[in-house]
């Protein structure tokens, strides 16, 4: 009987999933980006930055400007994924690929990213989330011209494979891989926070076609910096430069 209730359970959970993602899996349904945001979820993120990320996300997606940029393509819509990761064996998708193309769909992101259990790790594997991102690209229901990993942290790749083998093969397959780096300067057990992580970004996660990195100084900045970054990811409008920075004001 455990185990028929365990099933069911698992059943119900993917019908829930199902209602959520369903209506927008139409096979092959044209959109204008394929945007996978790949978020860091280590262990030197704590529970209150976790938040202050999530929302972050949240609040980009019911901004005016955000949803202008969404509508604005040819298609008037995105398809967005979002992933969370830590180890190299640490990464879960938390939404599946979601249609955006107006601004009750994008509200309705906004509620889930914010509403979904949160699962940290330990280390840190860009290497993992940039792979799964790839993944969810080449699986993925919708086609569109443009494909973006987007990859958010506060740390080096310390687990799984080289980081800038994950990207040269994502780049390869024609994946643009931007970053949000988070300058964390709170100590993780009994390491340093790392020095130049805006340098290292630049010089081993991002590439492909138009990639550029912004940098909040902080994660007060966080909002800002994201919000910047989505407007330019969504709209495909090159930057002056491959790295923006913003601080707390």
């Amino acid at each position: 009987m455990a185990g028929i209730g365990l099933r069911l359970l698992s059943l119900m959970a993917g019908a829930a999933l199902a209602l959520f993602a369903g209506a927008t899996l139409a096979a092959g349904e044209d959109v204008d980006l394929l945007l996978v945001l790949a978020v860091d979820v280590s262990r030197s993120i704590d529970d209150d930055e976790a938040a202050l990320q999530r929302d972050g996300y949240a609040r980009a997606f019911k901004d005016p400007v955000v949803i202008k940029a969404i509508g604005s393509g040819e298609h008037g819509a995105i398809a967005v994924a979002y992933v969370e990761w830590a180890d190299y064996y640490h990464v879960r998708e938390v939404i599946p690929w979601t249609k955006v193309d107006s601004p009750a769909t994008a509200a309705s992101l906004a509620s889930a990213i914010v509403e979904s259990p949160r699962l940290g790790g330990f280390r840190t594997s860009i290497s993992a989330g940039i792979d799964a991102g790839a993944k969810l690209i080449r699986e993925a229901p919708f086609k569109g011209k443009r494909k973006v990993i987007d990859v958010s942290g506060d740390g080096i790749n310390n687990s799984g494979r080289p980081v800038t083998e994950a990207r040269n093969e994502a780049v390869a397959q024609g994946i643009t891989i931007n970053g949000l780096v988070i300058m964390n300067d709170r100590w993780t057990g009994n390491f340093p926070p790392p020095k130049d992580l805006d340098a290292y970004f630049e010089k081993n996660v991002i590439g492909g076609q138009d990639c550029f990195a912004v940098v909040a100084e902080d994660f007060a900045s966080f909002a800002s910096a994201l919000r910047s970054k989505l407007i330019r990811e969504i709209a495909g409008i090159p930057g002056p430069a491959p790295v923006e920075r913003f601080a707390a004001r």
